[in-house]
């Protein structure tokens, strides 16, 4: 610990105060317990090193057999995904996206699932983590945008949401991938918009800006997922012009029971407002949030008292019953 606290006390450089940190991983031979593997000794030191890592860093873990077991695990997920992009397994679903007021379907949002030989239909918070530490994102991300795109061509006054991660943004050639996308699908540009997060623009370089620009110019839109989880999204929003905002369903949750999270959302709502964006609430799941979210002007209500992620068959189905047995059928 007096390692990991002398290591983080900041330093002076030409003028300039510096701070790092260190973390440490730790792998102890017993005396008589026969551990010969100097090897081993220093791969169980490099997992521990590893574990504080991702736990946040700036600390200092033992080895436990467990993290063993977790690699072991992570190296068979790995294998799992690698196979599952030659074998074709993964699907897309579409979830509704409705406007507040009428109750139309004027989007949806595409999002991934893994049909898995084993384990049955995954969920893209089980993999999207080691998919983009490996980068199969990008085959991932692209294989969502092309089946959308050609699922949806014909739904012509529908919205398309895509996810856009950021592994995927730092492609080389990202704006052809998605210019050639549309141009084989014959989808509309003015259809597509593409959610990012504030871990994009942390990026913040000439090149960043450079390829939202050139999105835009193309006529597609862009919105910023998961709205007030970041890190300082009110200066983003300030230096570029986002299409829309997504309210983050932890915020959602609460509504209509805490006066904090009711004030929360209407603030957005009204940044939102002042700024020329529409407005998307993520996770409404009752009759009561829905109404809220209408009433403080919100654009659009996407969440379970609508409509769970599904596949086209179903969202056409869906998109055939009455407004009424919509928000019934989905509660």
């Amino acid at each position: 610990q007096q390692v990991v606290d002398l290591a983080a006390e900041p330093f002076h450089l030409d003028g300039h105060e510096i701070s790092i940190g260190a973390s440490a991983g730790i792998s102890i031979c017993k005396p008589g317990c026969g551990c010969t593997d100097v090897d081993q000794i220093l791969r169980e030191a490099d997992l521990a090193l590893y574990n504080v890592k991702a736990e946040g860093r700036g600390s200092y873990q033992y080895f436990k057999e467990s993290m063993n077991v977790r690699l072991l695990e992570r190296k068979g997920l790995e294998s799992d995904l690698r196979r599952a992009i030659h074998e074709d397994e993964f699907r897309v679903f579409y979830q509704p996206q409705v406007d507040a007021a009428s109750r139309k379907l004027v989007g949806v949002e595409a999002l991934v699932r893994w049909e898995h030989p084993k384990r049955g239909l995954v969920g893209p918070a089980e993999f999207i983590d080691v998919a983009e530490e490996t980068g199969f994102i990008r085959e991932i991300g692209q294989f969502v945008l092309e089946t959308a795109c050609s699922d949806l061509a014909s739904w012509n006054d529908i919205k398309l949401a895509v996810n856009l991660s950021p592994v995927q943004f730092r492609k080389q050639g990202i704006t052809k991938i998605i210019s050639d996308t549309l141009a084989a699908t014959q989808f509309d540009p003015q259809r597509l918009e593409l959610e990012i997060t504030e871990s994009v623009l942390l990026m913040e370089d000439a090149e960043t800006d450079a390829i939202l620009v050139s999105l835009k110019n193309m006529g597609i839109s862009i919105a910023m997922d998961d709205f007030g989880t970041g890190y300082s999204s009110l200066s983003y929003l300030r230096k570029f012009p986002f299409d829309k905002l997504k309210i983050d369903r932890n915020f959602i949750a609460d509504m209509g029971h805490d006066a904090d999270s009711n004030a929360i959302v209407q603030a957005v709502i009204r940044l939102a407002k002042s700024l020329g964006m529409r407005l998307n609430a993520e996770g409404v799941e009752t009759h009561l949030q829905a109404d809220i979210l209408h009433l403080e002007g919100c654009d659009e209500l996407q969440g379970y008292f609508f409509g769970k992620p599904m596949p086209l068959a179903d969202l056409k189905e869906w998109a055939n019953k009455p407004r009424e047995e919509k928000a019934i059928s989905a509660c």
